[in-house]
C-alpha cells in the first residue's frame, strides 16, 4: 500500500507523551476520589490538582491547562458524567483556575511557590463554579450563603495540596 498526498502520519513527540503520562494520572486520582465520601455536594478535596500543580511549576502553564483539560474531559468519560451539570461546573471552574494561573505563574516565585499557586486556583475553581451555578443551575441570589461553605473548603484543600505538591517537588527535584 502506497502513502498518498493526503495521508498524514502524526507521531506523539516527548512533550505528548510527558502530558499523557501526567494526565492519567491525573484522571487515576480523580477516579480515586470520586469514591470519597462527600460532606455536600461539590466539596471535593481535589487531589488530581496536585499533578496540574506539579506541571505548571515543571513544565509551565501551557502543559499544565493541557493535563488539566484532559482530566476533566477524560475524568467524566471514565466516569459517565460527561456533558453533565457536574461536567459542566467543573469544566468551568478548570477553565477560570487555569486562567488565574495563567496571571499568577508571572509572580515571583520565591514568594509565591506551590501553595500559594493552589490557593489561588483553588478560590478561581470555587468562584467559576459558583458564578455557573448562578448564572445557569441556581438562579437565585440565596446561592450567595453557601460561598462561605465552599471558599473555606477551597481554603482547606488548596493549602493541602499545595503543601503536597511543595513536599514532593522537595523530595524529587527537577530531573
Amino acid at each position: 500500500m502506497t502513502a498518498s498526498a493526503t495521508d498524514r502520519v502524526v507521531t506523539a513527540g516527548v512533550d505528548d507523551l510527558r502530558i499523557a503520562r501526567y494526565a492519567a494520572l491525573a484522571i487515576m486520582l480523580g477516579v480515586v476520589e470520586a469514591g470519597f465520601p462527600s460532606p455536600l455536594p461539590g466539596v471535593k478535596p481535589g487531589i488530581a490538582n496536585i499533578v496540574t500543580l506539579l506541571v505548571l511549576w515543571r513544565h509551565g502553564w501551557r502543559d499544565a491547562a493541557w493535563v488539566s483539560l484532559l482530566r476533566i474531559f477524560g475524568g467524566a468519560l471514565v466516569l459517565g458524567g460527561f456533558l453533565s451539570p457536574g461536567f459542566a461546573l467543573s469544566l468551568c471552574g478548570g477553565i477560570v483556575s487555569l486562567a488565574a494561573l495563567a496571571a499568577a505563574q508571572y509572580l515571583q516565585r520565591r514568594w509565591f511557590g506551590p501553595v500559594s499557586l493552589s490557593l489561588i486556583a483553588a478560590f478561581a475553581h470555587i468562584a467559576g463554579q459558583l458564578g455557573l451555578a448562578r448564572l445557569w443551575l441556581i438562579p437565585d441570589n440565596g446561592l450567595i450563603r453557601l460561598a462561605p461553605v465552599f471558599f473555606g473548603a477551597a481554603l482547606v484543600f488548596g493549602l493541602a495540596n499545595g503543601l503536597i505538591c511543595a513536599r514532593l517537588l522537595k523530595e524529587h527535584p527537577t530531573p
